[in-house]
Order: C-alpha cells, then sequence, then structure tokens
C-alpha cells in the first residue's frame, strides 16, 4: 500500500503543503474509467474527434454531461466553436480507434464506419453508446476547461465498454449482461 499523506502534525487550518503532481496522478489512476471519443462537425476543420477518459454525468434533469480538455489543447476551440458533441462510449473492441484519436497527425477517420448524428456530428459506428449534445456551458477547471453538454440523444448497444485503468486498457471478460462480452 502506498500512502500519499500531508506532513505530520498538520491541521484543517493550517496552509496545505502542496501535493505532488505524481502522487495525485497516482491515485487518479487507481479509478478505471470508460474511454469515449468526442466528435464534432466544425466549419473550419470538417469533422474532429478527440480520445477523452474524463467524461461522466452530470445532471438527469436537465440531461446533462461533462468532460474536460486542456486549456492549451488544439482542439478546444473547435468544439467551443462547433456547439454540438457526439460523445462515443467506445466498446471493449475498440482500442484501435481510441488509440486513432489520440494520435497527433493522422486522419482519425480514415476507413471508420461513421453514421450521421443529429447537427450532423459523427457517430463512430461499433460503439456501445452514443450521446448526441448541445454544448450548454463551459467553465474553468484549474489548466482545463469544462464542457457541459444538454444531451439531446442518447442510443445504447449490447457491446461490452472498454476500459481504461492505470494508464493502459481494462480488458472485460465473461460478462453474461451483455451479448459477447465478458467481466
Amino acid at each position: 500500500m502506498t500512502i500519499h499523506a500531508q506532513t505530520p502534525g498538520y491541521r484543517a487550518d493550517d496552509t496545505m503543503p502542496p501535493l505532488a503532481p505524481s502522487a495525485f496522478r497516482d491515485a487518479l489512476g487507481h479509478f478505471a474509467t470508460g474511454i469515449t471519443v468526442m466528435t464534432t462537425l466544425d466549419d473550419e476543420e470538417g469533422r474532429y474527434g478527440v480520445t477523452a477518459t474524463s467524461f461522466s454525468s452530470l445532471s438527469l434533469d436537465p440531461p446533462l454531461v461533462q468532460w474536460s480538455l486542456r486549456n492549451a489543447a488544439y482542439s478546444l476551440p473547435i468544439f467551443q466553436r462547433s456547439r454540438h458533441f457526439a460523445v462515443n462510449i467506445l466498446a471493449a473492441d475498440q482500442e484501435a480507434i481510441s488509440r486513432r484519436f489520440a494520435t497527433r497527425g493522422v486522419d482519425r477517420f480514415a476507413n471508420l464506419e461513421v453514421e450521421q448524428g443529429l447537427a450532423e456530428m459523427p457517430l463512430i459506428g461499433g460503439a456501445a453508446a452514443w450521446i448526441e449534445c448541445a454544448l450548454e456551458t463551459t467553465l474553468p477547471g484549474g489548466d482545463h476547461t469544462i464542457l457541459v453538454g444538454r444531451v439531446l440523444r442518447a442510443r445504447t448497444f449490447s457491446k461490452p465498454p472498454l476500459l481504461h485503468w492505470r494508464g493502459d486498457y481494462l480488458p472485460i471478460k465473461n460478462d453474461p449482461r451483455v451479448s459477447g462480452g465478458a467481466a
């Protein structure tokens, strides 16, 4: 067991010593997360997408989701301009798609099965789910910008999800709840 703690004698009213970024990153790596590809259609860039693990639900009423991008990310102004985005929740067999959309300088949509969603958003074929959104607002979040989307439509498919844990992909095996899946 690894313990990352404040200095001995720390009290809540004391100024907290800084947490080492590596300790914070290590702790976050212990949280398994699904892998998404966020896609949009931009007047300047055309179809565009990025791999994101920062996705989560925010509200059921109204239906809202959230995800974030680094403030310095090339893709941030693209998603802000387009005003719509699709959350493609990747299926367990889509690791190559996750890697492709995380790679710079490649045609991310080349030879990829894509359907057209609301507002012409690209939807990646074979995904476990699609969530189509209108950009509701953006919020500052340290070195990231949080994008909040109002869900316009959601569709699910009977496929196990692709997961990320401790810096790598986490396979799912033998899950009787989904056809062809495993946990």
